[in-house]
């Protein structure tokens, strides 16, 4: 294994792009997920496919089996309903939930239960972007994009000294985040965490289709935050037997040339989860795909890696 946080230039330097790109950080990255030379041409894949798992519509209010063994704060939304109540009283208040402790408006969200939909998260997400846009100052800002692995990472546990907006959205798809992405253009962030693509594999979505998605979100970030750093993340493995670590891994190692292509930084957070048998660490989730909060230290682990290694290298 190699240092924590590695600036591969000479592995990364020889693929052409349209522009040449800024360099590329490989955070705690592991030399065999590079397993082409530097010669190969970044290709995506043409004809990997898989069988359709089930449709793509989004999922959406996943309860957390632990909360009933208070292993999450003693007082914190476990529904998505309870979510959704908690950050648009946050944002009637005049704030955002990441601001604030784990129980906060308790009393308007413990009995919540309907369902908020589809539509209505995409719009209290976006209404949340334009509030830190005009409210940020001369805050730094971090945001995570994705789906509901980001949209339940317990905002206690993300790293200090800077203003946390969460664009994660249960269910969600990399086509879903991707066509969202503009709801982020008038906020100023320093550092942009993207993780998608485990619902996709749910969906039945193809290798190309993932990558497509991914590499055009990354494009799109650092063409619109060219100040800021954008940092893909390894797909995360799972324990279901239905969606292949195999699989995972190609397509993490396609995500390392993407952010080479597209001049962005790729955190491994993949190697952390994973247990002698390749699958997602028992002790680290709920279900066998969602984390459970160990699971969320030990993001919160490399993400905190990430963050000091980017301050000392702006």
């Amino acid at each position: 294994m190699s240092d924590p946080f590695v600036l591969a230039a000479s592995l990364l330097t020889t693929a052409q792009a349209a522009t040449p790109p800024i360099p590329v950080r490989l955070l705690g990255f592991d030399p065999e997920l590079a397993v082409r030379t530097a010669e190969d041409e970044f290709e995506l894949p043409t004809s990997r496919e898989s069988p359709s798992v089930e449709p793509i519509t989004p999922e959406f209010s996943i309860p957390f089996p632990e909360a009933s063994n208070n292993t999450f704060a003693e007082l914190s939304p476990v529904s998505g309903a309870q979510l959704y109540e908690q950050r648009r009283m946050a944002l009637q208040a005049g704030t955002l939930y990441t601001r604030l402790s784990s129980d906060s408006f308790y009393e308007r969200w413990a009995n919540a239960t309907q369902q908020p939909t589809h539509e209505q998260w995409q719009n209290l997400l976006a209404r949340e972007a334009t509030a830190i846009a005009k409210g940020q100052g001369s805050n730094p800002l971090n945001i995570l994009v994705g789906d509901s692995l980001s949209q339940w990472f317990p905002s206690s546990l993300l790293p200090g000294g800077k203003f946390w907006l969460n664009q994660g959205i249960s269910g969600e798809n990399t086509r879903q985040v991707r066509q969202r992405l503009q709801a982020l253009d008038a906020t100023r962030p320093n550092t942009i965490y993207v993780m998608a693509g485990i619902n996709d594999l749910r969906q039945g979505a193809s290798d190309r289709e993932i990558l497509d998605n991914l590499r055009a979100i990354a494009h799109s970030l650092r063409s619109q935050h060219p100040g800021a750093e954008i940092v893909l993340q390894s797909i995360l493995p799972t324990r279901k037997p239905e969606l292949s670590n195999a699989r995972i891994r190609y397509l993490n190692r396609q995500i390392v040339y993407i952010a080479r292509v597209e001049g962005v930084s790729f955190l491994n957070v993949y190697d952390r989860f994973t247990d002698d048998r390749g699958q997602l660490r028992a002790d680290l989730t709920t279900d066998g795909l969602h984390l459970n909060r160990r699971g969320y230290q030990v993001w919160q682990g490399a993400m905190q890696e990430a963050e000091d290694w980017i301050a000392a290298n702006r």
